[in-house]
């Protein structure tokens, strides 16, 4: 992991097409923009997590009344 001070307004590039933006710093709390190519997904680690979660949820076995719901949902 590599740790960079950095005062409001600066920036950090990774590689040619990433740019993280240091845009305000106030007590507790700093705001960053991040500039990328769209096919770069950014995510805060809290919503990563939720992902993650939701992703483990939807590919366990589901119960069979779901599948009796989705079955008839079908047939329509």
């Amino acid at each position: 992991m590599l740790i960079l001070g950095r005062k409001d307004g600066e920036k950090i590039h990774i590689g040619n097409d990433i740019t993280i933006s240091i845009e305000n710093i106030t007590k507790g709390m700093v705001k960053i923009g991040i500039t990328a190519p769209k096919d770069i997904v950014i995510l805060r680690g809290e919503l990563k997590e939720k992902v993650k979660e939701a992703n483990t949820k939807a590919s366990l076995k589901p119960n069979i009344e779901q599948l009796k719901s989705f079955s008839k949902l079908l047939k329509k």
